[in-house]
C-alpha cells in the first residue's frame, strides 16, 4: 500500500476529487497554503494499493494543469514605491509517494 500526498492548486482541487470519488477512490482534503505566492492550495491524502498508484497519478495529471498568472511585483527604490506584474506559472500538483508499512481502518 502507498501512501500519495497531493499538493493542488486550488482552481484544479474540485475536478480532481470529482474524478477520485467517481473511481471510488478514499481521501482525506487539507487546506493549505503555498510558502512562495501564498496561495492557496489542497492537499490529498489517499490511500491507493500498489497497482492502482498509476491510476490515481493519471487521474491527478488528467485535472491538474499549469497555467500563467499575472502576479504582483512590489519594488522600493528608495524614492518611490513602484509596482509592475510579472506571469507566473502556477498550478499543476506536487505529488509525494510513499511505503505505508501499517494500515488499519477503524
Amino acid at each position: 500500500m502507498k501512501l500519495i500526498t497531493a499538493v493542488i492548486n486550488k482552481r484544479d482541487a474540485d475536478n480532481v476529487c470529482d474524478a477520485l470519488n467517481e473511481k471510488g477512490y478514499r481521501f482525506t482534503k487539507i487546506t493549505t497554503q503555498g510558502g512562495f505566492l501564498r496561495a492557496k492550495n489542497l492537499t490529498l491524502l489517499i490511500g491507493a494499493d500498489d497497482d492502482n498508484v498509476e491510476e490515481t497519478l493519471g487521474i491527478i495529471r488528467t485535472h491538474c494543469k499549469e497555467r500563467k498568472e499575472p502576479v504582483p511585483i512590489f519594488t522600493d527604490n528608495y524614492q518611490t514605491y513602484v509596482s509592475s506584474v510579472a506571469e507566473v506559472i502556477v498550478g499543476g500538483a506536487t505529488v509525494f509517494v510513499t511505503d505505508v508499512t501499517y494500515f488499519e481502518r477503524m
